[in-house]
């Protein structure tokens, strides 16, 4: 992950018991988030799109956590991401990640 920032709190134990494990997910990470066609923060974008599709409670949470704090990213670019979700994937993602953009930012 970028400067491996994990929100995971099962990492920390993960790369302290399980180096190679830990340093897998960082490689993994770095492979995925290229920024070769797409920059960082537009895969970012697309992930917590995906995470919201997928009706993931924590992973959207955290995508959207780690997006802002990595890279800046608005409540107004994760509300359009989510309006894509709403339109693709239905209601149900669309609700998820609007309620952990809305939990994020109290």
């Amino acid at each position: 992950m970028k400067d491996e920032v994990f929100f995971s709190k099962g990492m920390n134990p993960i790369k302290e018991d399980y180096p190679d494990l830990y340093d897998i997910s960082v490689s993994l990470n770095d492979v995925c988030y290229t920024g070769k066609s797409l920059d960082y923060k537009t895969q970012k974008l697309v992930a917590i799109g995906i995470a919201a599709a997928a009706s993931d409670n924590r992973a959207v949470k955290k995508q959207i956590q780690s997006g802002m704090k990595e890279l800046d990213i608005t409540k107004d670019e994760v509300v359009d991401v989510l309006r894509v979700v709403l339109l693709l994937a239905g209601k149900p993602g669309f609700m998820k990640g609007i309620n952990a953009l809305y939990n994020i930012k109290e």
